[in-house]
């Protein structure tokens, strides 16, 4: 058995776990869920795993610290996805979440954007690349950086999009940390009657199936689930029946920008901008 630790709310940890399971039976190995919630902590979902005689486990965006991850992957194979695993001495895999992030920068350029906010993802695995990529492709064009503390869920977004249409700032565009959260920005700001992409563009990541909803149409940067999974349980299954000794690896994977209805060109009427503004009061 496998055993698996997860997020049930966020929708892009759905989709890992949906392609985990064929990758496991394709090697014989049934899967055990650890499910974290408000009221059940990671640790403790990575506890009831261990009890039930796990032979290893796949972590999904963990956020345990690398002296805990040390210690469990010393007691049993350990893959991280989402994180780099190396320096905690076990194995990640990970999607080029720098790259990723300068590309939603230079596509917002391209369309005519220099006022671009990010709302970043805190402390959650990926959110510090995404972060440094959105950053360095800012310097890059020549734009101030505007970033907003979030928490890759749909309530940092709601806070995020009400900021936006309390400020001053004229921004155009909002890079959000994933679609949870772009999923909140875009939610506020249609509630407020604003025009998206028309007013503001809005763009995700992750490219989950939240994304993909027709009524959501986001623009996003998509990692691939299937690959990642497959990835992720080869590791495990390697180090189980495979050599001793084997170096932990980082296993980086190429990110990749998917258009959809949630970005256009910048807006450049100022008297559009104020209207944008006075929206505010409809939330």
């Amino acid at each position: 058995m496998l055993g698996v630790v997860f997020n049930p709310g966020d929708p892009f940890h759905a989709d890992l776990l949906e392609a985990i399971y064929p990758a496991a039976e394709r090697f014989g190995y049934e899967i055990v869920l650890g499910a974290r919630v408000q009221t059940r902590s990671e640790r403790r979902a990575i506890e009831g795993l261990v009890a039930a005689r796990c032979g290893g486990l796949v972590l999904i965006g963990t956020e345990t610290e690398v002296a805990q991850l040390r210690a469990l992957g010393a007691r049993l194979p350990v893959v991280m996805i989402g994180r780099r695993g190396d320096k905690a001495g076990v194995d990640g895999v990970r999607t080029a979440d720098k790259s990723g992030a300068q590309a939603t920068v230079d596509l917002l350029v391209n369309l005519g954007h220099r006022r671009i906010r990010h709302v970043d993802g805190g402390t959650h695995p990926g959110a510090a690349e995404r972060r440094r990529g959105y950053r360095a492709a800012m310097r890059r064009h020549g734009l101030s950086a505007d970033v907003v503390r979030g928490d890759h869920t749909e309530e940092s977004g709601v806070r995020a999009a009400l900021e936006l249409l309390d400020g001053t700032e004229h921004v155009t565009a909002v890079f959000a940390g994933n679609d949870r959260c772009a999923v909140g920005v875009l939610d506020t700001l249609l509630r407020a009657g604003v025009d998206v992409p028309g007013e503001v563009s809005v763009i995700g990541y992750d490219d989950s199936r939240l994304a993909r909803l027709t009524h959501i149409n986001l623009t996003t940067v998509a990692q691939d689930p299937e690959q990642m999974a497959r990835l992720a349980v080869e590791a495990v299954v390697e180090r189980l029946e495979g050599e001793p000794g084997i170096p932990p690896r980082d296993i980086l994977l190429d990110s990749r920008l998917v258009l959809r209805g949630t970005t256009g060109p910048a807006l450049r009427n100022q008297n559009a901008h104020r209207r944008l503004q006075r929206k505010n009061k409809v939330i």
